[in-house]
């Protein structure tokens, strides 16, 4: 990490925190040559491989913009979408890989989208999981239905 001031490579650190729910270090640097002192932020790539094999930084917006097309025209508030998005990225991090395949975030995201509007669950569903016909429609609520009963 070079010196923002002076450009020299060699600094220590005086001060370390934990933030953003422990996925992010903070830390306080003093240069070794001026003194100058600064802040640097530590965070773990996660990366997504698409289905043609390139793969990009995870981006909470990317998810939330397309959950929030599931949920066009329902009463859903852009901090749920967030939380969500939040929960997801959580979930996704808790398995451990540093490179996360995108039908893994589709799966990441189907629950939590059930639990906040079942309507834009089967909206997401039916293009994540590539519904045919009317019968995959009522598969899949029939599904939902079962797994409703189970929760109560």
């Amino acid at each position: 990490m070079l010196c923002p001031f002076c450009q020299n490579s060699q600094s220590r650190v005086i001060d370390s925190r934990v933030v953003d729910g422990g996925t992010t270090i903070r830390r306080r640097r003093e240069c070794s040559r001026c003194g100058g002192r600064f802040t640097t932020v530590e965070k773990a790539v996660l990366l997504v491989v698409k289905r043609n094999g390139v793969t990009e930084p995870f981006s909470r917006d990317k998810l939330i913009t397309g959950v929030r097309r599931a949920c066009q025209g329902r009463d859903v508030s852009d901090d749920s979408l967030k939380r969500l998005a939040a929960e997801v990225e959580e979930a996704v991090r808790r398995k451990g890989s540093s490179q996360v395949p995108t039908n893994e975030i589709g799966l990441a995201i189907l629950e939590p989208l059930r639990r906040l509007d079942e309507v834009a669950y089967l909206r997401f569903a039916s293009v994540y999981k590539s519904f045919e016909s009317a019968e995959d429609f009522e598969s899949e609520i029939r599904l939902m239905r079962r797994r409703f009963r189970h929760e109560e």
